[in-house]
C-alpha cells in the first residue's frame, strides 16, 4: 500500500525534484512543521525523523529533499491555519492515504520520545480536517508509540 501511495503522489506531481504550486508534498511538509512546532520547539530529532520519512516516502535525493523541505517550511510560515494544507491534501489523497499521513505525523511527534497535549490537539485538528476518524487517529498514535517502546526495549537488551 505504501508503494502505491508513493506512486500515486509521484504521478500527481511528476518528477520528485520538481516543485510546483499546489504540490501536495509541500502541504504534507507544511503540516509536519505545524506538528513539530505545536509544543513550542522544533527538536533536531523531530526534524531528522521528518526528513527521513519524507526522503524515503517520496524516494528523493538530498537536493530534492532540501528543496521540498524548504518549500514546505516557507509554506508553513505563510499559513494562517491548517485548512490550507488539509484542503490541498484532501483533493489529492484517498482516505487510506490520509490515515497513513496521520500515522507519519505521530511518528514525528514521538521522534523526541515525548508527546505533549499541544501535539495531541494539533493532530486531532489535522485528522478531523482530513476526514480521518478518531478511531484511526488513536490507532495510528498507538502504533507510533509502540515503535518507540520496541526500539527502547531493543536498546536495553543490547546494553545487557
Amino acid at each position: 500500500m505504501f508503494e502505491r501511495f508513493r506512486a500515486f503522489l509521484e504521478g500527481l506531481t511528476g518528477s520528485a525534484a520538481r516543485i510546483e504550486k499546489g504540490d501536495p508534498r509541500v502541504a504534507v511538509i507544511g503540516l509536519c512543521f505545524q506538528v513539530m512546532e505545536a509544543d513550542g520547539k522544533i527538536r533536531a530529532s523531530e526534524r531528522r525523523k521528518m526528513r527521513a520519512l519524507i526522503k524515503d516516502y517520496y524516494k528523493l535525493d538530498d537536493a530534492a529533499l532540501k528543496a521540498l523541505v524548504a518549500a514546505g517550511e516557507t509554506a508553513e510560515s505563510e499559513a494562517i491555519d491548517f485548512y490550507h494544507f488539509t484542503a490541498e491534501i484532501k483533493r489529492h489523497l484517498s482516505e487510506g492515504q490520509r490515515v497513513e499521513l496521520v500515522g507519519m505525523l505521530w511518528d514525528i511527534v514521538y521522534a523526541d520520545g515525548d508527546r505533549s497535549e499541544m501535539e495531541d490537539h494539533v493532530i486531532w485538528r489535522i485528522a478531523d480536517l482530513l476526514g480521518v476518524s478518531g478511531r484511526d487517529r488513536v490507532l495510528k498514535r498507538q502504533e507510533a508509540a509502540a515503535k518507540i517502546e520496541t526500539k527502547e526495549d531493543k536498546e536495553v537488551q543490547q546494553e545487557n
